[in-house]
This record gives structure tokens, C-alpha cells and sequence, in this order.
């Protein structure tokens, strides 16, 4: 998981019981990196499931299987953080598989978190799947920034950078004036900026990120731990 300290703290509401900002301090998270006073920092602490919930919104985001789904999972995510990558590659898949293509009551929604401050690029990639999604192609573009991920750029946004998502963008079939217009204008960045806004007025330092009907996962977790929280959701 990736996270930053920071000094600032139709939309699907999951209930609050105990506020994040409280929960468990010290615990240690594996599959995350921290961004913190320090700077970024590898924990390699227990997987770990923090107690409580806490309120959420999915927003207008994306999402994977029916809206009105009984569970809910809302991501918050970096296109730069290795360990979203690692959930994207090991754990989304099977999440789809058992769940949202088997028609269970499961919605996934994706949401941004850039944390620009170790990853600068990471808020071009993210308007460029909502670019994308102007054409219908938004999975097919988040999927393709996280399987190109160790391409991208470490600096700040080049042209070198930009070229390689537009290349992305023709070869997923995308109109590329329209989809080019879309990204240099800069469409989309207040709505990056609105879900990293929300992730941070919910507690959110880090990334990758969960909210399981406001059931706090955190960092790329294996499949049995988002199991265990999804069929408990399921049965009540």
C-alpha cells in the first residue's frame, strides 16, 4: 500500500460506527506503502483487516456488477502504486470471477487516489481512463495502465509520457483526436481530484485501499481475507 501524510483530512452511503481516523493505531500492513513525515516506506507488518466502518461514497464512479448490489467494494487506488497493481493482477480477477460474473449481489467500484507526491504521473493515468471512458473504454484502459505499469514514467508528466497513453488509446480502438483533446485539456482532473478528496475526508493515507460495505481492508490483501468479508456481507 502506498500512503502520505497529509494535514487535510448519486452517491452510495456505507453506515459509520467508529470514525478510521481512530482505528488501531500501529498496526503494521502488508502489500502497502505509507507516505508519512519519513517519506515512503515499504511496511511489511501482518495483512491486516482494521476494525469499524466507515462512511464512504462511491460517487458517479465506475463500477463492476449490478448498482444495486447488496455488497459493495470501493477501491482507492494509484496507477503508480505497485500493491494496486499487485491487487489488480492477483485478487481483482477472482473477485470478478466468483462473484460479480457467478451474478452475486457484488458491485466493484474503482476510484483514484493519486498520491502525487511520490507518484507524480499517477493523475495523468488516472484522467486518461476517464478520457477513456468518454468511448466506453474504461476497464479496458485502467486494465491496460496496470499491465504497463513498470513503463511508466517515475518523473514528472513528460511528452514521452503522454505519447504512451495516446499509443494505449489507439491500440484499445479509441477515437484518438477525440480521446488526445480529452486528455491535454485536462477534462477530467477536478473529478480525479473529487475521489482523492473523498478517500482523504474518509481516512484514507494510503493506497491500495478498501471499503467493504464501509469494512476497512487495507493493502493488496489475498482473496480469502476480501472472502471472509464479502460472505459475511452476503448472509445478513
Amino acid at each position: 500500500m502506498d500512503e502520505i501524510t497529509k494535514d487535510q483530512n448519486s452517491e452510495t452511503k456505507i453506515s459509520i460506527s467508529v470514525p478510521m481516523a481512530i482505528i488501531i493505531a500501529g498496526v503494521l500492513i502488508a502489500g502497502a506503502v505509507f507516505y508519512s513525515n519519513k517519506g515512503p516506506a515499504d511496511q511489511q507488518g501482518a495483512i491486516g483487516q482494521l476494525a469499524g466502518k466507515v462512511e464512504v461514497s462511491a460517487d458517479d464512479d465506475l463500477f463492476l456488477g449490478p448498482e444495486n448490489a447488496k455488497v459493495t467494494i470501493i477501491e482507492f487506488s494509484d496507477y503508480q502504486c505497485p500493491f494496486c497493481r499487485s491487487f489488480w493482477r492477483d485478487t481483482l480477477g477472482q473477485i470478478k470471477e466468483k462473484y460479480i460474473d457467478a451474478g452475486k449481489s457484488v458491485r466493484f467500484v474503482y476510484r483514484d487516489f493519486p498520491l502525487s507526491s511520490i507518484h507524480p504521473t499517477a493523475q495523468k493515468y488516472a484522467e486518461a481512463a476517464e478520457c477513456a471512458q468518454d468511448q466506453k473504454k474504461y476497464w479496458e484502459m485502467h486494465d491496460k495502465i496496470f499491465e504497463e505499469q513498470d513503463k511508466l514514467g517515475q518523473g514528472t508528466i513528460s511528452a514521452y509520457d503522454l505519447e504512451d497513453i495516446k499509443k494505449w488509446a489507439t491500440e484499445l480502438g479509441l477515437d484518438s483526436f477525440n480521446f488526445n483533446q480529452c486528455l491535454d485539456s485536462g477534462k477530467y482532473a477536478a473529478e480525479v481530484k473529487k475521489d482523492f478528496d473523498d478517500g482523504s475526508k474518509a481516512g484514507i493515507n494510503g493506497t491500495p485501499s478498501f471499503f467493504v460495505n464501509g469494512k476497512i481492508l487495507v493493502g493488496a490483501q489475498p482473496i480469502q481475507a476480501f472472502i471472509q468479508v464479502i460472505d459475511s456481507e452476503l448472509e445478513k
